[in-house]
């Protein structure tokens, strides 16, 4: 039973708020409603997501032919250098930010967030530090030192792109910080009563481990940025050889974030796929607890495998060894994860819709990348292939692969509660099948690239590597054309399509209990927990004692919640089970 059913089946009024339809121009303004931050955030990152994915294919049009004859290798390495930093810093950490925005709230009982103008300033922050990249690129003065700005190229290249590029990053680390913040604040202070940590769905606790993280790594990387500002436009020296400076110590701080930053952009979406593959694979999620502390593993060991990125920096032996061995451990974790996600569908009912398609697309792409991660950690391989074509496709494979999957499987999975209507799925599985065919004809080839010896941020190259260069800018295009029909669907189906209902797919967590859109406030009184979030076709008991049909509240599984409102008791259940 779903908890809309509990709720009726109980004589618990249902949510009788109108939904919360809102003027086009509140997403435009300076909104705190948690709901309008969330699209806010979402229709801002995808449009990033475009430009960044125009960025992509001028790159590959450029490395289609061994020579430079579409841009000049200036103009190639400003186009690398802002994709890279679109991609992950106004993309997929922004994308994160905003499904945590909508679905915390709600999951927990939440009328908002615990700061809503601090998470509306959060936002606010994205727009102009993107604006700044791209503004860049249009006056001729862009960043083209590489999305890790080394120095000291990056002392060395253009002073005004470089320093664009650091306040624009500086900018877009303040709101992962106050976004973080937020988050944790409002899981730890916020949960209606009776809603304890074993009892939250998989989603914050993946929000939990993403958002200390956050706070411990982003700090690192803006002290790191700043010294490197001071060496470029005031004439320090603590990263420039030339003075006494060392560039390693800047990698050091900017690996202690960039590879945390690795799990800030792939936790969130962990976390979405552990509540779609339950939902429409109509089972129990297998090893809830094994998941949910596998992302604070996850979180905990992301601070200690930086240095992986600096084999080939001159780091002594003992450091290699050591992060060699806790780069492999962190494998572990993630391998609980994908374990558990295949037992949960292994004999559910699955339903192959958008949403599920993307996020069986999702496992298996990701083990792709997660193969590929531990064969980079062994020194001797990495040592080998570092800086080549191999890397780039590990890379992609992870977060292409993984993280904007997962964030396409998040769409159609809330798309119906965000806006009320259902996105078309024969559209959906167009987009899908694009998207996977684009994907790995994209990426795979780069493997074998990388095994050659093609070396990874250059515009010329050996023509030995030009066939296969071939291939991956033709699957280039296809992963352009495949954002058409999810566009058209998600513009057509938001103004037109058939309503959802408050419930669509039969969930059981909070959200869904709730009118779609969520009301202003989310719910007109908090909800009532009668379930545990993934009880799937669970026999209905109460602490082991099966309950009639005619109980007016059901609780089932392991993680399940019997609680009434304090000054509405439920004597006849008291009666009944004491009767019992």
């Amino acid at each position: 039973m779903t908890q809309a059913q509990v709720q009726e089946k109980a004589n618990i009024p249902a949510q009788t708020e109108e939904p919360g339809i809102r003027h086009w121009r509140d997403y435009f303004t300076f909104n705190t409603d948690h709901k309008v931050i969330a699209i806010q955030y979402l229709v801002t990152t995808f449009i990033f997501y475009c430009i960044g994915g125009v960025l992509a294919d001028l790159v590959r049009t450029e490395l289609r032919t061994p020579d430079t004859d579409f841009v000049t290798p200036e103009v190639y390495n400003s186009l690398f250098t802002l994709h890279a930093t679109i991609m992950i810093f106004l993309w997929i950490v922004p994308a994160g930010a905003g499904f945590a925005n909508f679905l915390i709230p709600l999951m927990i009982g939440a009328k908002d967030m615990a700061f809503p103008r601090l998470n509306a300033v959060a936002f606010w922050m994205i727009p102009p530090a993107g604006l700044l990249l791209i503004a860049s690129l249009v006056v001729g003065d862009a960043p083209d030192a590489g999305w890790t700005s080394y120095p000291p190229l990056s002392l060395v290249t253009g002073q005004v792109g470089e320093g664009i590029w650091i306040l624009s990053v500086l900018l877009l680390g303040t709101s992962s910080i106050l976004g973080a913040i937020n988050f944790l604040v409002t899981m730890l202070k916020m949960r209606i009563p009776g809603l304890g940590f074993l009892q939250l769905p998989l989603f914050c606790w993946a929000m939990l481990a993403t958002s200390a993280l956050t706070l411990v790594s982003t700090p690192v990387l803006a002290a790191g940025l700043i010294l490197l500002s001071f060496d470029l436009l005031a004439g320090t020296t603590f990263f420039n050889p030339t003075g006494g400076g060392d560039p390693v110590v800047y990698q050091h701080m900017f690996w202690f974030y960039s590879h945390p930053a690795v799990y800030i952009m792939i936790l969130p979406f962990f976390g979405a796929i552990s509540e779609v593959i339950p939902v429409h694979s109509r089972k129990p999620i297998f090893g809830y607890k094994a998941i949910a502390y596998s992302s604070l593993a996850i979180s905990f060991l992301g601070l200690i495998v930086w240095a992986h990125h600096m084999f080939t920096s001159g780091v002594p032996g003992w450091l290699r060894m050591f992060f060699m061995i806790t780069t492999m451990i962190i494998a572990v974790p993630t391998g609980i994860k994908i374990f558990s996600w295949l037992a949960t569908m292994w004999g559910g009912k699955i339903r192959l819709n958008s949403a599920m398609l993307f996020a069986i697309g999702f496992v298996g792409t990701f083990v792709i990348g997660g193969i590929s991660g531990v064969m980079l950690a062994a020194v001797p391989f990495d040592i080998h292939v570092h800086d080549t074509y191999f890397v780039v496709a590990h890379l992609h494979y992870v977060l292409f692969g993984g993280s904007v999957l997962g964030i396409y499987s998040a769409i159609y999975h809330w798309f119906p509660k965000m806006t009320g209507r259902m996105l078309n799925e024969f559209w959906g599985k167009v987009h899908f099948a694009l998207t996977i065919i684009g994907l790995n004809m994209t990426f795979l080839p780069m493997h074998k690239l990388g095994m050659m010896g093609m070396n990874r941020r250059v515009a010329q190259y050996d023509p030995q590597f030009t066939f296969l260069n071939e291939i991956c800018t033709y699957g280039a295009y296809i992963l352009a054309v495949s954002t058409f029909p999810f566009i058209i669907n998600a513009i057509w189906s938001w103004m037109y399509g058939p309503k959802a209902g408050n419930n669509p797919w039969n969930a059981l967590t909070l959200e869904w209990m709730t009118t779609s859109p969520p009301a202003i406030e989310n719910f007109d009184k908090p909800p009532v927990l009668a379930t545990g979030p993934y009880d799937y076709g669970l026999e209905n008991t109460t602490k082991g004692v099966p309950l009639s049909s005619g109980d007016p509240v059901l609780s089932a599984g392991p993680n399940s919640v019997l609680r009434a409102e304090p000054d509405e008791p439920y004597p006849a259940i008291t009666a009944e089970k004491e009767e019992r």
